[in-house]
């Protein structure tokens, strides 16, 4: 009997296999690529809808930079307050307005100030012109040239008063610093500067009359009335000063036409005549300068519709 053979052992066996990645890596690039073509896209799309939407958010912005430039360009008086737009556009149109009506009031008042002061200056500048003209127009003794250079100090004088008190009323924001003057020798002064060849001034003027304000002041009110009844009257005008209920009232009236009825509600609005072609140089500023400086100073100015024949203009200061 035979011994039993010990069965064979197998030898251990390596197993090798191989698999691509190409598809894997394919794969990858595709989403990369699809990735990237996405987020561009969806950036491309964010950014239009973002400006459209912000266009859309703006074009009242733009509309009211439109107004502003068409308004600048014209010097027109709009304001953004007219129109219907969001309340936080509304809102700024409210503080733009604002703004806008004090660069007008500004640029108003600014007006408003040359042209007194041009309205003002008229005269006496008229009169230092006539008497340079008449002390060259010929020989004169030294008695006329004396004359003709204290009328020429008086003249310039009286500029210098006028540019004083209208700037001083015109920094002090509508206030007057507080003063005291002599009416008397006040209106003697304007009587005489403001005489007119055929027109008779009568002062009737108490001596020791005292008002609570500056002369400049006083004289400036007083010198527009009293133009303006010169330049209105057939023969005469009348100064009368008088204290009343601690006030000085001085009234200013001529024997002119007066003043027409249906202007009375515009006398005292800058710039307004009752006939721009009368013939008159007036510039429709005496009237209201006169009532804006009394009023500074705590008084007023007004037309006595019931004096006739003629005008009559009230003034009220407060007395000295």
């Amino acid at each position: 009997m035979h011994p039993a053979r010990p069965r064979p052992r197998h030898a251990p066996a390596t197993v090798v296999t191989a698999l691509s990645l190409a598809p894997y890596r394919s794969s990858a690039n595709t989403v990369l690529y699809a990735s990237l073509t996405l987020d561009a896209a969806m950036l491309a799309c964010t950014y239009v809808l973002t400006r459209l939407a912000v266009g859309r958010a703006l074009r009242p912005v733009q509309a009211m930079t439109d107004q502003a430039t068409t308004w600048s360009a014209m010097a027109a008086d709009g304001r953004f307050g007219t129109s219907t737009r969001p309340a936080e556009l509304a809102r700024l149109g409210t503080s733009l307005d604002a703004l806008l009506d004090r660069i007008w009031a500004g640029l108003r008042h600014e007006q408003q100030l040359t042209g007194e002061l041009s309205h003002e200056l008229r005269n006496p500048l008229a009169r230092i012109i006539a008497e340079l003209d008449w002390w060259r127009s010929r020989h004169r003794s030294a008695t006329e040239t004396e004359l003709a250079f204290a009328a020429i100090t008086d003249a310039a004088q009286s500029m210098r008063t006028i540019c004083d008190t209208l700037l001083d009323d015109a920094r002090g924001a509508g206030t007057v610093r507080p003063g005291i003057a002599e009416v008397q020798p006040a209106l003697l002064r304007l009587v005489a500067r403001s005489a007119v060849p055929g027109k008779n001034t009568i002062a009737g003027v108490d001596r020791g009359l005292m008002v609570g304000v500056p002369a400049g002041l006083l004289e400036r009110t007083v010198s527009p009335l009293l133009d303006n009844a010169l330049r209105h009257a057939r023969s005469r005008v009348r100064i009368v000063a008088r204290k009343q209920e601690g006030n000085v009232v001085i009234e200013v009236s001529d024997d002119g036409p007066g003043v027409p009825p249906s202007f009375a509600p515009d006398l005292f609005s800058p710039g307004r005549r009752a006939d721009p072609g009368d013939g008159h140089g007036g510039a429709g500023l005496g009237l209201p300068l006169a009532r804006r400086l009394a009023r500074s100073a705590d008084g007023d100015v007004h037309h006595d519709e019931r004096h006739c024949p003629g005008a009559r203009f009230v003034v009220t200061l407060p007395a000295g």
